[in-house]
């Protein structure tokens, strides 16, 4: 998603839904309870940026042809750009805090509504912009991959994001080359644990320099081209371990590889296979890794068990329409996990045993996932 900034203060009216309606909803299951004590931030993870409206075509058998048209065989409409990593950090039972602009209009009702009401997502630090629309983004899928339109008129002027951040256990930010973003030192400082990604560097000088923020992170999870890219390396491996020179820990994606990390504190690596799985959908299965990673790092787990809830989890969000709206509860880690146990699949077994003790045996309670619809706005039945 091309990165839109947060709004500044003198041009944000509050929403007309009450602010951070909906948080702390009670999630399926809480991987961090054991952890837990009165004195801890109030939020798990917080993350700022824009959301956008997404708007998913699926089945399609190929590439839209020029002067032609395309009939998909699936739609799907749900909160997009920032509010992909939201989602999915709510839905893994973190209690997550999000900064953003919402534009005004029915789009921006529809997208706050979903995070507030449906995901239990904190919009306290979140405004809606007078008059200003939202953002939209086109994606069509086709043979296992995706290609995005996006509209957005121009912003209002660039504001950093907020300079006080709310403390919290950890923090997701996008970094973006020759930019920097002051609430990330700040967020480190107060003893906030940074997990950055990165986009595709429009400039073509790939330089490491060119990310100051960089420096106060704990992880950076740059995909396998973008860490060759930026290293000069050969492989995704040895990129993984050059990036170390920068940053604590580096993970490296590797597509339907898998993905590899190296933790330079500890001298460890680890690399896990991904799962093979029937793509409906790859949007936002990039932010739904980050999202699995950050929750097993706050939990405690070790690296490849990180690795491979990361994994499963983005695995598991490609088979839903959406980005946002496509990310795994536990309900459907738990079914998935049951499903492994009866199959009686050695290797999955062993991979995957730590899960046996974060899934309830039976069922979790009601707590239905908001899934993406082809319309926003249904009215409701009359009588």
């Amino acid at each position: 998603m091309p990165a839109m900034p947060v709004v500044p203060a003198d041009e944000r009216t509050t929403h007309r839904h009450a602010q951070g309606e909906g948080a702390h909803r009670r999630p399926e299951a809480d991987p961090l309870a054991a952890l837990r004590a009165p004195q801890d931030p109030p939020w798990d993870v917080y993350l700022t940026g824009t959301v956008f409206l997404d708007v998913v075509f699926t089945g399609l058998d190929s590439a839209p042809v020029r002067g032609t048209e395309s009939w998909a065989r699936g739609m799907g409409s749900s909160p997009g750009g920032i509010a992909n990593m939201a989602t999915a950090l709510a839905r893994l039972g973190l209690r997550t805090s999000l900064a953003a602009a919402f534009g005004d209009d029915h789009y921006g009702d529809y997208c706050w509504d979903a995070l507030a009401q449906g995901e239990g997502i904190d919009l306290s630090p979140s405004r809606t912009v007078p008059g200003w629309h939202s953002p939209v983004t086109v994606s069509m899928a086709y043979e296992g991959e995706r290609t995005m339109v996006s509209h957005g008129h121009e912003p209002p002027p660039e504001e950093p994001s907020p300079d006080c951040p709310p403390r919290a256990r950890a923090a997701v930010a996008s970094l973006t080359p020759g930019v920097r973003a002051p609430w990330i030192a700040q967020a480190a400082a107060r003893g906030t644990r940074v997990f950055a990604d990165v986009g595709w560097d429009d400039t073509g000088a790939w330089d490491l320099a060119a990310l100051p923020d960089l420096a106060h992170c704990e992880a950076f999870l740059p995909n396998a081209e973008e860490a060759m890219r930026y290293t000069g390396a050969t492989c995704p491996r040895a990129a993984a371990h050059a990036l170390t020179e920068h940053v604590p820990l580096a993970v490296v994606t590797l597509g339907a590889d898998g993905a590899y990390a190296v933790d330079r504190r500890t001298g460890e690596s680890a690399e896990v296979p991904a799962i093979e799985v029937e793509a409906l959908d790859p949007t936002g299965a990039g932010d739904v890794f980050v999202a699995g990673f950050v929750t097993g790092t706050l939990a405690g787990w070790p690296l490849a068990d990180r690795l491979a809830f990361a994994g499963l989890t983005a695995a598991l969000s490609v088979q839903e329409f959406g980005g946002s709206l496509s990310a795994p509860g536990w309900c459907e880690i738990a079914t998935w996990w049951r499903k492994v146990r009866s199959l009686q699949d050695p290797a999955a077994l062993s991979r995957y045993a730590f899960l046996a003790g974060l899934v309830p045996d039976t069922p979790p309670g009601s707590w239905p996932l908001r899934r993406a619809v082809p319309t926003i706005g249904f009215r409701r039945p009359t009588g």
